[in-house]
């Protein structure tokens, strides 16, 4: 869902481009209501939003409870691959940050299904801090093959975000 939340200028059009990106691939309203969540939360972030703010309009817009804190669930929680056992974790762990590189380890240090918390967590984190550190880049770009660094430098030039 980053993508989407970079991609459009309006809430209405990340909504619209969420849920028919969802859709495709998870077409289930958990799936869709938790795309939804991610895309809004990196489009508020884009445009200066306080951790607050997302917060706030995440628990008031798509119902999720982020009364909890990362060290309440950390040692019972498990592998949970659905919307409601995933989305809310990855927003928490953003909330919970100080920076990009510390949002992406409270999201991993949740184990369970650490990859899509992660990946979640690190949306939101990048639209938020607008900085991804260096030699997090370096690293992770020596991993990719050329044609997949193209589409993402291209994607980072058309709409202002750090490859």
């Amino acid at each position: 869902m980053s993508p989407v939340g970079f991609a459009f200028d309006s809430l209405e059009q990340v909504m619209e481009e969420a849920r028919n990106s969802a859709a495709t691939t998870h077409d289930h309203p958990d799936a869709i209501k938790g795309a939804q969540a991610i895309a809004s939360a990196i489009f508020w972030t884009r445009h200066n939003r306080s951790k607050d703010c997302v917060k706030t309009q995440i628990q008031e817009q798509f119902g999720y409870d982020l009364s909890f804190s990362l060290e309440q669930i950390r040692p019972s929680y498990t592998f949970d691959k659905s919307c409601p056992g995933s989305v809310p974790q990855a927003i928490k762990a953003f909330l919970e940050s100080s920076d990009f590189e510390d949002a992406i380890r409270k999201a991993v240090s949740l184990g369970g299904e650490s990859t899509a918390i992660a990946c979640m967590t690190g949306g939101i984190a990048q639209a938020f801090y607008k900085n991804i550190p260096e030699h997090l880049t370096v690293n992770a770009r020596h991993l990719l093959k050329p044609a997949l660094l193209q589409v993402i430098d291209t994607f980072a030039v058309t709409f202002g975000c750090q490859s």
